[in-house]
């Protein structure tokens, strides 16, 4: 999952879970708030009752009598004020019920105990409880749509400003890790930023592939240097070999020198392959020849023919006629399907079947899988069978370790993609992917 993926769930999920308490807590909240405004407006209201008392005298209420109530129409508020001669309630503010008219109602009552002339009264001030939580359901439908609001814009532009610290993160993994390929190239720019992490990961980026870089170059100098070098040598033992055998007449001697240029041979394959691989890394092919699989690979399994014999294989080809590839080196392809198809060759079973087939992809690649029924490769050694020099524990004496490595260098330098199955003792198959960006159709047949 990308950071960016990340941090936008792990925003939505948190301002979900305020939201979730929020509306949790909010009926509370907003009861509790109905309740302390109810207190503040009896705080007022008693108050004003005192302030009555003391400008007109407390006659002004109770006018002659020993108590004084005083109800709203609709009974939502009350005043009594009453002479106290028993126990007194402590002053507070609670919810208690009263009984009108046969109607119970639960009122918000204030009560405070005060002295008069020496005489004791207790005020009380109501309110009723429906008419203080009247407008709790309406504030809570108006605080839940100013939290969407609120969360809403507040996600977005969490979302935005992390999108924005997170640019010289993409803008690095997209120039400095995908769709590049070595050697890299001579001169990068860094990504401007102003977050020092981001800029500390590019700079040990750029001094990363520039170090992969020189060291690639001084490999691929070695490579093509060494194999120009020992071509010469070579050229001159194999002659005077060449000579000696045919000045000699001993025949121990001449079975000797066989056996030299035997060994001579095989590394003359090698620098030949080293020089090939040099050459496919430092472009010196052009890409401009446009072939048939279908014409190519016979021509590959007319030559291995008597090697196939040999083995008492059998063949099958099974290969598209209206498909043809654009944009390739004819020579390259060649010693591509040659080595996998000499390789499928070497290491079958005896009498066994190789089969070459092709197939299209969803996206419109075209493949060609050269499947056999050898000994198949272990799955740890998979990968390093196309590294130079390596060979897998399947391999003969006569193999010299870079043919598959040709083929990987092949297929980079033409943009292709190649996989692997296989399974000890059920043989393998390879698999060469052409993006569909060079595949041709010639003929009526769809595609």
């Amino acid at each position: 999952m990308k950071l960016l993926t990340k941090l936008t769930l792990f925003a939505t999920l948190s301002k979900l879970a305020i939201v979730l308490l929020f509306v949790w807590l909010l009926p509370l909240l907003v009861d509790k708030v109905a309740m302390e405004y109810a207190n503040l407006r009896l705080r007022q209201q008693e108050k004003k009752v005192f302030k009555v008392i003391q400008q007109n005298g407390i006659e002004y209420y109770l006018e002659g009598d020993s108590t004084y109530g005083s109800y709203t129409m609709l009974k939502e508020e009350y005043v009594s004020l009453e002479r106290n001669n028993g126990p007194l309630i402590p002053d507070t503010i609670l919810n208690s019920q009263r009984i009108l008219e046969g109607d119970t109602l639960n009122y918000r009552t204030l009560i405070s105990n005060f002295e008069y002339e020496k005489q004791q009264y207790t005020l009380e001030i109501g309110k009723t409880v429906d008419s203080i939580r009247l407008y709790n359901a309406p504030l809570q439908r108006i605080a839940l749509w100013v939290l969407a609001c609120l969360v809403l814009f507040t996600l977005l532009f969490d979302l935005s400003v992390t999108r924005i610290l997170l640019s010289p993160l993409r803008r690095i993994i997209r120039s400095r890790l995908v769709n590049t390929r070595v050697p890299f190239a001579k001169s990068l720019t860094p990504v401007k930023t102003s977050t020092s992490d981001f800029r500390y990961l590019d700079e040990s980026l750029i001094r990363l592939m520039q170090t992969i870089t020189d060291d690639f170059e001084r490999e691929r100098a070695f490579t093509s240097n060494a194999s120009h070098e020992l071509m010469t040598p070579i050229s001159i033992l194999q002659t005077k070999l060449e000579n000696l055998m045919l000045n000699s007449q001993d025949e121990a001697t001449q079975e000797k020198v066989l056996e030299m240029m035997k060994i001579l041979n095989r590394l003359k394959k090698i620098v030949n392959s080293l020089l090939m691989i040099s050459r496919i890394e430092n472009a010196q092919y052009l890409r401009s020849h446009t072939i048939k699989c279908s014409q190519l690979i016979p021509e590959i399994t007319h030559e291995l023919a008597g090697r196939m014999a040999n083995g008492g294989l059998t063949l099958s080809i099974s290969l598209r006629e209206d498909i043809q590839l654009a944009r390739l080196n004819q020579d390259l392809v060649f010693h591509l399907f040659y080595n996998i198809i000499n390789n499928a060759i070497r290491y079958n079973k005896e009498g066994g079947q190789i089969s070459i087939s092709d197939s299209t992809g969803t996206e419109g690649e075209y493949r060609v899988h050269v499947s056999d029924t050898g000994a198949g490769i272990p799955a740890e050694e998979q990968e390093r069978i196309f590294n130079r020099f390596s060979k897998s524990g399947l391999s003969r004496s006569d193999g010299h370790g870079l043919g598959l490595s040709i083929v990987k260098s092949i297929v980079n330098y033409h943009g292709l993609h190649l996989s692997l199955q296989s399974e000890p003792g059920r043989g393998s198959t390879f698999t060469i992917s052409f993006p569909a960006g060079i595949v041709e159709k010639t003929g009526s047949e769809s595609f």
